[in-house]
């Protein structure tokens, strides 16, 4: 289990690396803005929690975006950590399905928790926000669970 928690947390920083590339090649394409949400969600758990994030305007804007970043690959690597745990476990479907259900999950764990936190209400998306979202999500999947493979074949 350990070798698939760590194979699948390499894919998960791979899957997480390639969204990063699909949602930046979709603002150069589109000229679109960054989302703000990240830094939204950090806020919003922060006026849930007892501690607040240091510092005064820039600086503190500063920190707040880079754990918006950082939550982001936390979580990328995390899913990918748990596919290469149920990997090792024996849930092996083919690489479509596979890839499909990472991405989906991805987006899922992302979509409910600002849902929760009240930063996002996916009712309200228009197709282009829903396409905005799924399409990285699903780049997401594909590279995480292809890695995954590629790496459970050479062991």
């Amino acid at each position: 289990m350990r070798t698939g928690m760590l194979a699948g947390a390499a894919a998960g920083a791979a899957g997480t690396a390639a969204l990063n590339a699909a949602t930046y090649l979709d603002m150069v394409w589109r000229g679109r803005g960054t989302s703000s949400t990240p830094e939204q969600t950090v806020e919003a758990i922060e006026d849930r929690l007892p501690v607040s994030v240091p510092g005064e305007g820039e600086t503190r804007d500063n920190r707040i975006a880079g754990l918006g970043s950082l939550t982001g690959m936390l979580t990328g690597v995390g899913i990918g950590a748990a596919f290469g745990v149920a990997r090792a476990a024996g849930f092996r479907p083919p690489l479509p399905v596979g890839g499909a259900l990472a991405g989906i999950t991805a987006m899922a764990s992302t979509d409910v928790s600002m849902t929760a936190l009240r930063v996002t209400d996916p009712r309200g998306w228009s197709a282009t926000d829903w396409l905005s979202d799924l399409v990285p999500h699903l780049v997401y999947g594909a590279v995480t669970y292809g890695v995954l493979r590629a790496l459970d074949r050479r062991a």
